[in-house]
């Protein structure tokens, strides 16, 4: 347990100090970081293979479209024109967010990754919006399709690699904890899911012969974008918002201050946001106030670095007060 300083004058200043003094610290009291350079060079090589996935994607999906006219496929090829605008304006955001904190941000420019996000959403809901405008008049006065067989060879060699690039990015994004790599992670593997239904609903059509299964599957393509454009939407919304932390991290935190209410510490006012790749952690440590500051300040960096360790890297920030009896 602590050890109490005597009552003498010299005890003063240092409840004082207990009561206004601030610490703000991250992990082994370094000062906020941006991403790493190592970090980047990595972001920056998935978006960079995200946004040749997307070159090719797209050439074998119109290349479907011009030798099967079907307009299913078309509706999928406009989705990856989405795909290579969002990773290329996604390569810009993770270059404005590795930038390292100055005087206009002192916070740094993590949170520039949720911009990328917000614009890919909108580059989905203008896809869509065409691809209705498209696929709607088709539906009253369905067309012939041509040469279905190799259309859907070539469309189904563009899920494969859109998949592979899909989970490359995933698992890096969830390492690196970058936001912008996630959203692209799950925007290709919307373009899997919507490739796959154009295949068998093409497949539908070349079994019944009911021409307006294309337009209709073209519809529910659009439809079904339009959701995971608002789903991007609203994870960059709540992240320029500064939403609290999910609630498994907030348990994680609350584990950790449940060790240290045994040695004697208080603590209330927790607030917690995520920017980008990084986590934002805010606590006000109240101990007895007879504590010697000494004691208070190797607390408060015990404290810092569980929590820093509890969520791999965190800023943690902590303000400590006198303990005041009832």
């Amino acid at each position: 347990m602590p050890q109490s300083r005597s009552k003498s004058n010299s005890v003063a200043p240092d409840r004082l100090s207990l009561r206004f003094r601030t610490y703000y610290r991250g992990p082994a009291n370094s000062p906020l970081q941006p991403m790493n350079a190592t970090h980047f060079r990595e972001a920056r090589f998935y978006i960079s293979l995200s946004i040749a996935a997307a070159v090719a994607t797209i050439t074998l999906k119109l290349f479907a479209w011009w030798i099967s006219g079907s307009v299913g496929l078309l509706s999928d090829a406009l989705e990856s024109f989405v795909n290579l605008v969002g990773a290329s304006f996604a390569l810009w955001m993770i270059q404005i967010a590795s930038t390292p904190p100055d005087a206009d941000h002192p916070y740094g420019h993590s949170k520039a990754e949720y911009f990328s996000s917000g614009f890919e959403g909108m580059l989905i809901f203008a896809a869509a919006a065409l691809i209705l405008w498209t696929a709607i008049p088709r539906l009253f006065a369905p067309t012939p399709l041509e040469s279905l067989g190799i259309g859907l060879w070539l469309s189904a060699a563009s899920t494969a690699l859109n998949f592979m690039v899909s989970r490359l990015l995933s698992r890096a994004g969830q390492r690196l904890r970058s936001v912008a790599l996630e959203a692209d992670a799950r925007h290709l593997m919307t373009d899997v899911w919507t490739t796959l239904g154009v295949i068998v609903g093409l497949i539908a059509v070349a079994l019944t012969g009911w021409l307006w299964l294309d337009a209709l599957i073209a519809i529910g393509v659009a439809l079904h974008i339009l959701f995971e454009g608002w789903k991007l939407m609203r994870a960059a919304t709540a992240g320029l918002m500064d939403e609290s932390l999910p609630g498994e991290d907030l348990a994680s935190i609350e584990t950790v201050l449940e060790d240290f209410r045994a040695q004697g510490a208080s603590f209330l006012q927790l607030k917690t946001r995520q920017a980008g790749s990084t986590r934002f952690v805010h606590v006000t440590v109240q101990v007895p106030g007879d504590w010697h500051v000494d004691v208070a300040h190797d607390l408060l960096d015990k404290v810092e670095a569980r929590i820093a360790e509890a969520l791999q890297g965190a800023q943690v920030s902590t303000h400590l007060e006198p303990l005041r009896s009832a």
